[in-house]
C-alpha cells in the first residue's frame, strides 16, 4: 500500500508506475482505492463510475477497469458536501458531517467484499491511501489509509514531495502522529519528485533512516519528458499560462470552473506540437483565444453563477458574437443554451437560471445519471463539423440533465452504441452560424483524425497552412509509451528487491 504525508505527493502516479513494473514482471497485478474523493471520473464498459485514477493504474497493468478498484467514490457538489457513488451507483448527496458520521462505517463491508473479489483473481493488488494517514480527527472513521492496510495485512510504503519543501518534517511527523501499531506498518519511505544531485542529498536519508528506523526505499526524480494523467486538479503552472503571442501557434483557452471535472479531456489537444492550450481561471485575463472551451463541472449551475460574477461570461460571449468559435463539453453544453431548468432540485438549489445564450437549447436536470461508453458519428455542420473525417468518435457520458433543441437546430452528433448496446439518438447542437458547438461527449480530443481537423480549421483562420494528418500513435498507444517510461523511471529508482521482499515473492 501507497500512503503519503499529505494530499498530491503523488501516491497515484506510484501506484500506477508499481501496477506497470508488476505487469512487465509477468504478474496479474490490480490497483485499488477504498475511497476516492475526485473531480475526474471513469465510466467502465458496463456503465459504472469510478475515479479516473484507479482506471488509469488499471490501464496501466493492462486490465479492464472495473468498479471494485474504486468501490466509493465522492464527487464534491460544494464546499461541504458531495455526491456519493457506491460500486458504480449514485446513492445520493451527502453533506460530509452526515457521511462521516452516519454512513461512512456503513462502507466497510462494500470495501471489504470488492477488495476480497480483486484479491480472488490478481497476484498482488496495490493500494492508494488518501490524503495523509495521521489526520487525528478523522482516525477513528476512515476507511482509506491504515484501516485499509489492516484489512488487507498489507506493509505501507510512506511517500513525501520534497519538490514543495519540507518533506523531511512531513514524514518525521506523520509516522510520529501513528499509533504504535500502524507506525510499525510502515515498512520503508519513498522520496518523490527529487530534482538535484542526489549525492547531496544522501545524508538526509541517512537522517530520515536513524531518525525513524525505517529505510528509505528510493529517490524519485521529478519526472518530464511524458504524462500521466492527473488525479483531480489542474496544475498551477497549467493554470496561469499566459496567453501564447508567437506566430505558428493555435491558442486555445479552455475556462478552469471551480468545480472543473473531467479536464483529462484536453491532455492530448494540449500535447499537439503547434497548439498552446491554457487554463483560465476564474477572474483571470482571457485574452483573445483562437478557441474557447468550456468544460465539464460537477456543479454547472454553481459555476454558471461564478462566470456571469467574474464577468467572464460576458467575455466568453462577447468573443463569440465577435467571431472567437466556442465549444462546450457535457456542463460546458449545458451552460452555452438559453436556460437551465432544475425543478427537482437535483443539481442545485435553483429551480431556473439564464444561459450564456450561445446556442438554442435548454436543459432540465433530472435525477437519473446517464454513464456510458459511447461510439458516435459526426452529423452536424459548421465551421468545425463540415468536412470532418468519416471515422467513429469514441468517448464516455456521465451527466444528469437532459437537454433539449429549439426547432430546425441540429445536433452535433449522433450517438450510435452505449455501452456496446446499438443505439440511435442525436447528441449536442450547433448554433445557426456553425461557429459554436457542444457535445455530452467526454474524451472527444482522444479521437485524433477529429483533433487535427479542428487544430487546422484554426490554423486556417490564422492564415496559418494546414498540418497533414499525422502518422501518430493512437490515445492508447501514446499511454501505453508513457507508462513504460513511468516504470523504468520508478524501478530504476527504488530498491526493486526490497520492494518484493515485502511481497514474499521474487523479482
Amino acid at each position: 500500500m501507497i500512503q503519503g504525508t499529505a494530499s498530491h505527493v503523488g501516491k497515484s502516479v506510484l501506484v500506477a508506475a508499481l501496477c506497470r513494473i508488476f505487469k512487465q514482471d509477468g504478474y496479474r497485478v490490480a490497483p485499488f482505492k477504498s475511497q476516492n474523493m475526485a473531480l475526474n471520473s471513469f465510466v467502465t464498459k458496463e456503465g459504472g463510475e469510478m475515479g479516473r485514477a484507479q482506471a488509469v493504474q488499471a490501464e496501466a497493468a493492462c486490465i479492464e477497469p472495473s468498479v471494485d478498484m474504486n468501490p466509493i467514490l465522492l464527487k464534491p457538489v460544494g464546499d461541504a458536501s458531495s455526491q456519493v457513488i457506491v460500486l458504480g451507483k449514485p446513492l445520493g448527496n451527502l453533506s460530509a458531517c452526515r457521511y462521516h458520521n452516519d454512513y461512512v462505517t456503513k462502507t466497510v463491508e462494500v470495501i471489504e467484499q470488492a477488495l476480497d473479489r480483486l484479491r480472488s483473481i490478481y497476484d498482488i493488488v496495490v493500494i492508494e491511501g488518501a490524503g495523509s494517514p495521521a489526520e487525528v480527527n478523522l482516525q477513528e472513521r476512515e476507511v482509506v489509509n491504515m484501516r485499509i492496510a489492516r484489512m488487507a495485512g498489507a506493509p505501507v510504503l510512506l511517500a513525501a514531495d520534497i519538490d514543495k519543501g519540507g518533506a523531511l518534517a512531513a514524514v518525521v511527523g506523520t509516522l510520529e502522529l501513528l499509533t504504535p501499531e500502524d507506525r510499525d506498518r510502515v515498512a520503508g519511505i519513498i522520496i518523490n519528485k527529487f530534482r538535484g544531485d542526489l549525492r547531496l542529498f544522501q545524508p538526509a536519508v541517512d537522517f530520515l533512516e536513524k531518525k525513524t528506523g525505517k529505510p528509505v526505499l528510493g529517490v524519485v526524480p521529478y519526472f518530464q519528458g511524458f504524462r500521466v494523467q492527473e488525479e483531480d486538479t489542474v496544475s498551477e503552472d497549467r493554470s496561469r499560462a499566459e496567453q501564447v503571442t508567437e506566430p505558428g501557434w493555435v491558442d486555445v483557452a479552455v475556462i478552469h470552473l471551480p468545480r472543473i471535472s473531467n479536464f483529462t479531456d484536453f491532455d492530448l489537444l494540449e500535447d499537439e506540437p503547434d497548439v498552446r492550450l491554457r487554463y483560465v481561471d476564474i477572474g483571470s485575463k482571457l485574452g483573445t483565444p483562437d478557441l474557447v472551451i468550456i468544460p465539464g463541472t460537477k456543479n454547472t449551475v454553481g459555476d454558471l453563477i461564478s462566470l456571469k460574477r467574474s464577468g467572464l461570461a460576458a467575455r466568453i460571449t462577447g468573443l463569440s458574437q465577435a467571431g472567437t468559435p466556442v465549444i462546450g463539453i457535457c456542463g460546458g453544453l449545458q451552460m452555452l443554451g438559453k436556460e437551465l431548468n432544475d425543478p427537482l432540485c437535483a443539481e442545485s438549489g435553483i429551480p431556473r437560471i439564464e444561459g450564456l445564450g450561445l446556442l438554442d437549447i435548454s436543459t432540465t436536470f433530472l435525477p437519473e445519471k446517464m454513464t456510458f461508453q459511447i461510439e458516435a458519428e459526426v452529423t452536424g455542420t459548421g465551421l468545425f463539423l463540415d468536412g470532418s473525417p468519416p471515422a467513429r468518435i469514441t468517448g464516455y457520458e456521465i451527466h444528469m440533465g437532459r437537454t433539449e433543441l429549439a426547432p430546425g437546430l441540429k445536433p452535433a452528433f449522433r450517438v450510435l452504441s452505449r455501452s456496446g448496446e446499438k443505439t440511435d439518438f442525436p447528441d449536442g447542437a450547433v448554433s445557426r452560424d456553425g461557429r459554436v458547438f457542444g457535445t455530452y461527449i467526454h474524451g472527444i480530443f482522444d479521437n485524433g483524425e477529429f483533433r487535427r481537423h479542428l487544430i487546422n480549421i484554426l490554423r486556417k483562420r490564422k492564415g496559418l497552412q494546414p498540418l497533414a494528418p499525422a502518422k501518430e500513435m493512437s490515445a492508447l498507444e501514446q499511454r501505453s509509451r508513457d507508462f513504460d517510461k513511468l516504470a523504468t523511471v520508478v524501478r530504476n529508482s527504488l530498491d526493486m528487491d526490497k520492494v518484493y521482499g515485502l511481497l514474499s515473492i521474487r523479482c
